[in-house]
């Protein structure tokens, strides 16, 4: 349905000093330090885990030698959305508006509203993810978090702390501890590390203090802040507004193909005219999806 002159009673009148709610700050681009961007062609990607070999043996004198084989062991695929959002003005109210251009200013309005769809969508896999809800599952059908992402080993890989708990010094300190502990497919340890930290703004003053002290937090003993004199989060922390679990707290691994946006169409605007109405149409559409092909590239904690 057209904007008409009926919902902008208020701009016709003489006298309008200002108009005011279109103007507010965003937050853009959160999404950028949790997924790694790549462009696409096709309706959807696919990404398949591979395993390598396990532990070599030792080889008996005289005795064959053992082989073992590699295997393809779960694909995460990714399905391309399209988002769009559009709107319309009457030819009349074009007419008569006296103080700006309704398409300037409502095409502003219009790029706000999809630039906060992806800032959802991008944190949705995170909030979804968690233990509470469990209802973003990664390639291999388990929830994104959790302690129970089975390999062909038959060992447990876990990306969440076998209890939730809130962000302090402890809890951070197991995380990065599970984190050097990550398995591949096939039981061999891997070199996992944190690289950031990634919270919602209520936890972004324990993360300041965690990360940037130089003594132990909460505690009086004179001890040094191991986690800030050992680096162990070399990229510090970054808040993202579109959290809403405020004592949640999740690590981005220098894991691979970890969290991944795939780009199908980037933003575009177009206008028209209607011959039989006079309306003016605007819309703004783009495709992408946001996933994950290696849990092992990010840990979750939902807190208590």
């Amino acid at each position: 349905m057209a904007i008409s002159r009926a919902q902008l009673v208020k701009e016709l009148e003489p006298g309008l000093n200002a108009l005011f709610g279109l103007e507010y700050k965003r937050y853009d681009n959160q999404h950028a330090e949790i997924y790694v961007t790549e462009s696409s062609d096709r309706a959807f990607e696919e990404e398949v885990m591979l395993s390598g070999f396990a532990n070599a043996d030792v080889k008996a004198e005289g005795a064959g030698i053992n082989y073992d084989q590699a295997q393809e062991t779960y694909t995460a695929r990714y399905t391309m959305e399209t988002i769009a959002l559009a709107f319309a003005i009457t030819e009349e109210a074009i007419e008569d508006n006296l103080y700006d251009r309704l398409a300037s200013r409502y095409t502003k309005a219009l790029a706000r509203s999809m630039s906060n769809a992806k800032e959802v969508k991008g944190a949705n896999p995170l909030i979804n993810g968690l233990p509470q809800t469990a209802t973003f599952l990664a390639g291999d059908g388990v929830a994104l978090f959790s302690t129970a992402h089975t390999t062909i080993s038959g060992t447990n890989v876990s990306n969440t702390l076998a209890t939730q708990a809130d962000l302090n010094e402890t809890s951070l300190e197991q995380a990065l501890i599970d984190i050097a502990a990550f398995t591949d497919e096939r039981g061999l340890r891997i070199a996992a590390k944190g690289t950031k930290m990634i919270v919602p703004s209520g936890n972004q003053f324990n993360a300041e203090r965690l990360l940037k002290s130089q003594g132990r937090t909460q505690t009086a003993d004179n001890d040094i802040n191991a986690i800030n004199s050992m680096g162990m989060i070399p990229q510090g922390y970054r808040v993202n507004n579109y959290l809403t679990d405020a004592d949640s707290w999740y690590i981005i691994t220098d894991v691979p193909n970890g969290m991944k946006m795939f780009q199908r169409t980037p933003l575009t605007t177009a206008m028209e005219g209607d011959f039989d109405t006079g309306n003016v149409r605007y819309k703004a559409r783009e495709r992408y999806v946001f996933g994950v092909s290696d849990y092992r590239g990010i840990f979750g904690v939902q807190g208590v």
